[in-house]
C-alpha cells in the first residue's frame, strides 16, 4: 500500500472532519452509545468551521492518503498541560481501520513528532493504540484524567517518551 503525506489545507476541512468522525466510530464504538455519534454527526459543520479556524491560525496537521483517498491525520504542538512532562504533545493521530497495520500511522507519527521527546493522552481501554505508542518508545507515566462529560467521562492515561537517538552511521573498524 502506497501512503502519501501532505499538510492539510483549508479545502481539506470537511473531508478531514468526516474521516475523523469515522475513526472515532471505529475506535470508540464499543465505549460510547449511538446517541454520542449521532450528536457528533449533527455537529459536524461546526467542527469543520473550527478546523478551518485552526488551520488559519497555523495549526496544520499532516494528512495521509492512499489510492482510495484520505486515510489518516495527525498533529502535534506545544504542550498544553501545566504539568507536561516534556514540551511537545502529540495532540491527535487517527487512521481508518482499513489501513491499520499498513504503516500509515507510523508515517504520520514520524512526520509530526520525528524523534523528539513527546507525550500524549490515550484512552485507558485502547490496547491497540497503547501498543503502537509503546513500539515507538512511549510508556505510561502514571498520570490519568477523565474526558469531559460529553465524552461520557472516559478515562485517559498519559504516555511519554524521551527523544529517540539517531541510529549510528559510523562503521566499526
Amino acid at each position: 500500500m502506497d501512503i502519501k503525506l501532505r499538510p492539510a489545507i483549508p479545502e481539506d476541512a470537511e473531508a478531514v472532519m468526516r474521516m475523523h468522525l469515522q475513526c472515532h466510530e471505529e475506535a470508540y464504538g464499543r465505549h460510547l452509545p449511538p446517541e454520542f455519534f449521532a450528536m457528533r454527526r449533527a455537529t459536524l459543520p461546526g467542527r469543520v468551521d473550527n478546523f478551518r479556524v485552526a488551520l488559519a491560525a497555523g495549526d496544520i496537521p499532516m494528512l495521509a492518503y492512499d489510492g482510495l483517498g484520505l486515510v489518516g491525520v495527525a498533529g502535534s504542538g506545544a504542550a498544553r498541560d501545566a504539568d507536561a512532562p516534556v514540551g511537545l504533545e502529540l495532540r491527535w493521530i487517527y487512521t481508518l481501520e482499513r489501513v491499520h497495520g499498513s504503516g500509515a500511522g507510523q508515517l504520520l507519527l514520524d512526520a509530526v513528532i520525528g524523534r523528539e521527546a513527546a507525550y500524549l493522552w490515550v484512552l485507558e481501554d485502547n490496547p491497540r493504540a497503547q501498543a503502537f505508542y509503546a513500539r515507538n518508545g512511549f510508556a505510561l507515566d502514571g498520570a490519568a484524567k477523565v474526558m469531559p462529560p460529553e465524552w461520557h467521562s472516559l478515562p485517559e492515561v498519559r504516555m511519554v517518551r524521551e527523544s529517540v537517538q539517531q541510529p549510528s552511521t559510523t562503521l566499526a573498524r
